[in-house]
């Protein structure tokens, strides 16, 4: 159910504009001043506007639906470049280890761990938000700022989980035969220790994909995300949060699929991790 709900998510990301055009709402940036209520505040759900408006006037169902995009692009990518730039560094901190692994355990895993993830986070979006960016530009504003930050302060976890893996499986049998045959150490690397690392990869990238949901959210949730013209669920949590009282309908359903995707992600992970990784019956 799980896997066939993100399918969902990744039809509705993909077709956005078709699925728009289909129920017949104006895109997620039109302002309709028409479509608030009497006393110019945002109107409830309608046949014209199946989840109503916000406080501009724009509809609310035609932002969740592209804010899907931004919350799987953002997720997807940032777990990838996570995931490609931790096991890379995990596997060489703990094959090689001696100063290696003093160098990308100490001085880079636990140096960013312990800063606060999301007050870094924080920092840097804030920083990389305006102007040229960061990098010299190669980080521009917007959604490639999100994805940056995100992936800086998240690859640290599956390095910290591979380098462990490494280490129990540089010491196996299978390991020191393929050195006794004269094999190079990029070779065991990527003959022998890759494929052995492909099941916990795989499950723990599963597992963080919801957790750099949340993270897209809560920077955007707090202004430092995506840029404001952006349907984005965790912008517009807090765009609702002065008027929740009275227009429920703009917290509740970009919260909704908030909750569902996430929901789902960690269904997904949870049931991966037991299929690839069976116990031992007691």
């Amino acid at each position: 159910m799980s896997l066939g709900f993100i399918a969902f998510l990744v039809v509705v990301a993909l077709a956005a504009p078709l699925l728009v055009n289909l129920f017949g709402l104006p895109s997620p940036n039109k302002f309709d001043s028409a479509a608030l209520d009497e006393a110019g505040l945002p109107s409830g759900p309608s046949s014209a506007h199946p989840m109503g408006v916000d406080g501009v006037g724009r509809d609310v169902m035609s932002r969740v639906i592209y804010g899907t995009r931004v919350a799987l692009i953002v997720a997807l990518v940032s777990t990838l470049i996570a995931t490609v730039v931790g096991v890379a560094l995990g596997v060489l901190a703990g094959y090689y280890r001696g100063w290696v692994d003093t160098i990308v355990s100490r001085l880079m895993i636990d140096v960013l761990l312990s800063f606060p993830v999301l007050m870094l986070a924080i920092g840097l979006s804030s920083a990389c938000s305006f102007g040229d960016g960061c990098a010299g530009g190669l980080i521009q504003p917007g959604i490639g700022t999100v994805i940056a930050v995100i992936s800086l302060v998240t690859w640290t976890y599956p390095a910290r989980l591979i380098r462990g893996q490494v280490l129990s499986l540089r010491e196996k049998d299978f390991v020191d035969s393929a050195r006794s045959l004269g094999a190079s150490n990029f070779r065991v690397i990527t003959r022998e220790l890759l494929p052995n690392l492909m099941v916990p990869t795989l499950v723990y990238a599963t597992l963080i994909i919801p957790s750099n949901i949340l993270f897209e959210a809560a920077l955007s949730f707090l202004g430092v995300g995506v840029s404001p013209a952006t349907p984005s669920w965790g912008a517009m949590i807090g765009d609702a949060t002065g008027t929740f009282d009275t227009a429920w309908w703009y917290m509740l359903y970009p919260g909704m699929a908030l909750v569902l995707t996430v929901l789902a992600f960690n269904l997904l992970g949870d049931g991966l991790s037991d299929a690839l990784n069976p116990r031992a019956d007691d």
